[in-house]
C-alpha cells in the first residue's frame, strides 16, 4: 500500500463511508507527516461484521492446521520485514528502535506459536463410566471477534490477538488505535499476502471514543478482546457481559519493583531505569514504582538518579538514543500535571519534571526522565497510572511492608523483587497480587508461551498471549461430546 492508508474489508482495500481522513505525524518531530488515514463511521463497522459474518461460515470448517501453516508463512514475513516495520513503528509512536524491532519480534514469536496451535487446538478425550460409550471435550470458535488494540504496542499486541483468534478460526473485526494506523495496517497486509481468505481479517480505522465502544456492542460480535486504559475497559467488559458477549480486557497498572537490603543494587539500578524509562513510561508494565528497603534507600536513590541523568532523549531511529518521546501534546500535558501534583504533594523532584524541547527534539513531545524520592503510598503519584517517563521511589521497614506497599493499589499487574535471598523470593512470590511477578529482574520481559495479564482492575476475563490459561480459553468455547455404540439406553450415575 502507498498514500491512503484505507480500511481492508471483506478482502479489499476501501475508502471510509465518511469521505474524511486524518494524519499521522511523528511525535518526535510533528513536521514530519507519517501518513494520512481514512476516517471511519458506524457503516464502516457494520460492512466489515457482515464481511466476517459471511467468511466465519466456510473459515471455521478450514483444517486448522491449514490455518496454523497461514500463520506461519505470516511470521516468515514478519520477519524478512523485521527492520522496515521497526522504524515505520518508531516513525509513528516514537519508541526507540531497538524497542520497536522488540515488538515486530513478539509478532513473529506469536506467529510461530499460534501457528503450532492449528496442530493442537487439544480438549480431552476421557474414559465413560458406561460399556460402549465414550466422551470427549474439543476447542471450538466462537464466531466473530472485535479486537481493539493501543497505540503503545501496534504490531505486537493485535498480534497477541489475532493470531489465536484466526487460529481457532474465528473471523476478525480489528479496531487499531488511530495513532498507530499505518503499522496495524502493514501487519493485516501481510496476513493477507500469507493467503488469508477474504472477509476472514476485516480492519476498520477510528478514533477510539467514536469507534470502539459500537464494534463492541455490535450484534454481530461474539467476543470481544480489548487492551487500554482501565476505565474504558471496566465500560466495556460491563456493556459486553450485559448483552451476553465473551469479553477479555488487559488494562492499566501501577507496577513496583522492590529493591531489598541484599539486593545487586548495580543490577536493580538498571533493572529499574529500564522498566521506569523504556517506552518513556508508555506501558501498561512500567514500573513507576520503586520501593526500597531502608538500609540501601538512600544509595539506591544517588544511583539511580545518576543513570536518570544520563538518560539521552531523542529520535529513536538516531543512535544513542536512550528515551523517545511520549504519543501526543495531550499525554505530555498529562504526565507534566503529575509531576505538578507530586511536588505539591510533598513529593521531592531528583531530577526531571520538565519537558525537553532543545535542539532536535524541538518539535517533540519530550519530557525528561524524572526521579520522586519522600514518596508514601497514599500519594497520587504513587496511586495513579502516568503513563509517561515518571519514577517515585517509596522507603519500606523491611520485606512486609515492602509487600504492603506493592499491594496497596487498586492495580495488580506486575511487581518485581531483588534479592539474593531465595526464601525471601519464595514469600514474594506467594505474596504479591499481581498476575505477573519477576524475580532479580524488571517488570518488563514478558515471553509469549504463558498468559499476559493481571488481577483487580488491570484485568477482566481471559488472559492474553499463550498457555493454559491464555488467549486459547477467550478465543474458544468448549463443546463436550458423549457417543453411545451400544445400540441401548444406557442411563449414566443410574445404570451399574
Amino acid at each position: 500500500m502507498s498514500g491512503l492508508t484505507k480500511n481492508y474489508i471483506g478482502g479489499r482495500w476501501v475508502d471510509a463511508s465518511t469521505g474524511q481522513t486524518f494524519e499521522a505525524r511523528n511525535p518526535a518531530d510533528t513536521d514530519e507527516l507519517v501518513g494520512v488515514v481514512v476516517k471511519s463511521a458506524k457503516t464502516d463497522v457494520d460492512w466489515a461484521v457482515a464481511a466476517a459474518q459471511s467468511a466465519y461460515r466456510s473459515w471455521r470448517l478450514f483444517p486448522a492446521p491449514k490455518r496454523g501453516e497461514i500463520l506461519f508463512r505470516a511470521g516468515e514475513l514478519l520477519l524478512k520485514r523485521k527492520q522496515q516495520l521497526g522504524e515505520l513503528e518508531t516513525r509513528e509512536m516514537g519508541k526507540v528502535l531497538a524497542e520497536t524491532l522488540g515488538d515486530v519480534q513478539e509478532a513473529i514469536d506469536m506467529a510461530y506459536y499460534m501457528a503450532g496451535e492449528g496442530r493442537r487446538l487439544s480438549g480431552e478425550t476421557i474414559p465413560s463410566e458406561l460399556p460402549d460409550k465414550d466422551s470427549k471435550s474439543m476447542r471450538v470458535p466462537l464466531g466473530v471477534c472485535g479486537l481493539i488494540t493501543p497505540w503503545n504496542f501496534p504490531i505486537a499486541i493485535p498480534a497477541w490477538k489475532i493470531m489465536p483468534a484466526l487460529v481457532s478460526g474465528n473471523t476478525v473485526v480489528f479496531k487499531p488505535s488511530s495513532p498507530t494506523s499505518l503499522a496495524a495496517s502493514k501487519l493485516v497486509e501481510i496476513l493477507e499476502e500469507a493467503g488469508l481468505p477474504k472477509g476472514v481479517l476485516n480492519l476498520v480505522h477510528g478514533r477510539g471514543e467514536e469507534m470502539g465502544e459500537y464494534l463492541a456492542t455490535h450484534p454481530g460480535i461474539d467476543g470481544v478482546s480489548f487492551t487500554g486504559s482501565t476505565a474504558v475497559g471496566e465500560k466495556l467488559a460491563a456493556r459486553c457481559i450485559e448483552l451476553g458477549k465473551k469479553v477479555s480486557c488487559e488494562m492499566g497498572g501501577k507496577n513496583a519493583i522492590i529493591v531489598m537490603d541484599d539486593a545487586n543494587l548495580d543490577l536493580a539500578v538498571e533493572g529499574a531505569v529500564w522498566g521506569g524509562f523504556g517506552t518513556t513510561g508508555q506501558r501498561c508494565t512500567a514500573a513507576s514504582r520503586v520501593v526500597v528497603h531502608k538500609d540501601v534507600y538512600e544509595s539506591f536513590l544517588d544511583m539511580f538518579t545518576r543513570a536518570a541523568k544520563k538518560l539521552k532523549l531523542g529520535n529513536g531511529l538516531h543512535k544513542g538514543t536512550d528515551v523517545g518521546p511520549v504519543i501526543n501534546r495531550v499525554q505530555m500535558e498529562k504526565v507534566l500535571s503529575y509531576v505538578e501534583i507530586g511536588s505539591k504533594e510533598g513529593a521531592k523532584l531528583l531530577t526531571g519534571g520538565k519537558a525537553y524541547l532543545k535542539g532536535a527534539c524541538a518539535r517533540g513531545y519530550f519530557i525528561e526522565p524524572t526521579v520522586f524520592s519522600d514518596v508514601t503510598s497514599g500519594m497520587r503519584i504513587a496511586r495513579e497510572e502516568i503513563f509517561g517517563p515518571v519514577v517515585s521511589v517509596l522507603k519500606a521497614r523491611d520485606l512486609e511492608d515492602a509487600i504492603a506497599i506493592v499491594n496497596d493499589t487498586k492495580y495488580g499487574l506486575v511487581s518485581s523483587l531483588y534479592t539474593q535471598d531465595v526464601n525471601k523470593s519464595a514469600i514474594a512470590e506467594r505474596e504479591l497480587d499481581t498476575g505477573i511477578v519477576y524475580i532479580n529482574a524488571s517488570t518488563i520481559g514478558a515471553e509469549i508461551q504463558l498468559p499476559f495479564g493481571g488481577t483487580k482492575k488491570s484485568g477482566i476475563g481471559y488472559r492474553e498471549a499463550g498457555g493454559r490459561g491464555g488467549a486459547l480459553d477467550m478465543f474458544t468455547k468448549w463443546k463436550v461430546v458423549y457417543r453411545d455404540y451400544s445400540g441401548k439406553l444406557q442411563k449414566a450415575q443410574i445404570d451399574r
